[in-house]
């Protein structure tokens, strides 16, 4: 496929990575030529250097024949130009574009067949919002993925002493609950996978994977953990765009104070949100956090755009006392540094941007796609269709299926019924398939599976 990226910032050259390892022809557009040698130095693409809106920009980047665009650089504006410039003058099938600003996004009459010819609309604010707001959901939760319209969620937990599992075959837990299905997709043990077997046993410290129906998360995390008490208290640090967002979706559920150090922006907030408390100040300041009682906190959110003022926040306001603390983190090389430790969850917008990218870019029906473990591996929702002769999963056992090596079944979706996989299950067409993958590479492979027709083989 041939994909044109337009910005080489932090999401582009995350995009161009993944993308470029699936041979795809790649074209990264951006006016920094020094991001651009770096990303060309380290990935098989083509650079063009210049301003991403422009026709002639366009043109040289090969937009004549590209079969999408994806533009994702620091401007709205931007974005949304090069698109309409795409469509009109090169026919360009697919368009994404990364829009930020909820000025426009609230006007759902700017994009479409009247409007600007953007065919997917990405929001980080919004993914990020969603991927926060449901670890406050699931308290001990390290990722909640969703799947088949929020039927399906596939969580990352933390395997710890005092868990009913935990030094335990996986065969316990089905004797254990058996009145609920559940099923282990992968277990990493010191950042190395696992394929999950009935006789292996979980230990301490194991980060676990299943997959269960919505209603049935937080039985099985109580199997892996000692269930934490649900969050009540929630202080979020930081009143931009996604500050502002999460206090608007959680202020109904919970109390929740938000600290922003701008004065003017306190004031929008404070006349915006109902049921927040805006509070003004520096959150490095140690006397404002003691002052709210930060010390009863449930979770801490740092979402400022500085990633250094987040981390320091989060481990002042961790030590201060503060139960659990979720830390926005843009830059990547921080992710793996920091989580784990005073910082319970680091949130990187780039890999949840990702997936949704994603989602539109792979080959057959795949209709949801999750970047996991900083892109290492991936979850995809794929659906089946055709029939026996023109197909290598329909009308197959689980067990029959060739399935590439470190890929698992975790779940089937047959008209809005939730079918845990297991080896007698047959799978039909317009079946929604959930697979985990702990080896990125082999996606090729588990595409094929799912094409029918001309291209299967």
């Amino acid at each position: 496929m041939k994909i044109l990226i337009l910005g080489a910032g932090q999401v582009g050259g995350t995009l161009a990575e993944n993308l470029a390892n699936e041979a795809n022809d790649i074209t990264v557009v951006d006016s920094n030529g020094a991001r651009l040698r770096e990303l060309q130095d380290r990935l098989d693409i083509r650079t063009v250097q210049g301003r991403a809106s422009y026709p002639t920009i366009l043109r040289q980047a090969g937009a004549e024949d590209a079969d999408m665009l994806i533009a994702v650089t620091s401007s709205d504006e931007v974005n949304m130009v090069a698109c309409q410039i795409a469509s009109v003058m090169f026919k360009t099938p697919t368009k994404i574009s990364r829009v930020r600003a909820n000025a426009y996004l609230a006007r759902k009459e700017l994009f479409g067949e009247n409007g600007f010819p953007v065919d997917v609309l990405i929001s980080p604010e919004h993914l990020v919002t969603k991927h926060i707001t449901r670890l406050i959901e699931y308290p001990g939760a390290l990722q909640v993925l969703e799947f088949s319209k929020g039927l399906v969620r596939l969580v990352a937990i933390r395997a710890t002493k005092g868990g009913p599992l935990v030094g335990h075959e996986l065969s316990y837990l089905r004797a254990h609950m058996p009145r609920i299905d559940t099923r282990v997709a992968a277990i990493f043990r010191k950042d190395r996978p696992i394929m999950p077997q009935g006789s292996t046993v979980i230990e301490d410290g194991d980060e676990v994977f299943f997959i269960a129906g919505t209603d049935h998360i937080r039985s099985v995390m109580s199997e892996l953990q000692p269930l934490e008490k649900p969050y009540k208290k929630i202080f979020i640090c930081g009143g931009g765009n996604i500050g502002q967002r999460l206090a608007s979706t959680l202020e109904s559920r919970y109390q929740v104070k938000l600290l922003e150090r701008d004065h003017d922006r306190c004031v929008m907030l404070s006349e915006n949100l109902r049921k927040t408390v805006v509070l003004e100040g520096d959150a490095a300041n140690k006397d404002i956090l003691l002052e709210e009682n930060i010390e009863n906190t449930d979770v801490f959110c740092a979402v400022t755009n500085d990633d250094e003022a987040n981390i320091m926040a989060s481990l002042l306001a961790k030590r201060l006392g503060a139960r659990k603390v979720l830390t926005l983190i843009n830059n990547p090389d921080y992710v793996d540094l920091i989580q784990g430790g005073d910082i319970d969850v680091a949130i990187s917008p780039q890999q949840t941007t990702i997936g949704s990218l994603l989602t539109h870019v792979r080959r057959g029906d795949v209709v949801n796609v999750h970047s996991l473990r900083r892109g290492a591996a991936e979850a995809i929702e794929a659906i089946a269709h055709g029939d026996h002769r023109s197909s290598k999963v329909v009308g197959k056992r689980l067990d029959e299926i060739n399935l590439p090596e470190g890929t698992t079944i975790g779940a089937i979706v047959r008209h809005n019924e939730v079918l845990i996989a297991h080896d007698h299950l047959r799978i039909q067409p317009d079946d929604h398939v959930i697979l985990f993958l702990v080896d990125k590479t082999r996606i090729r492979d588990v595409e094929k599976l799912f094409q029918v027709g001309l291209t299967f083989f």
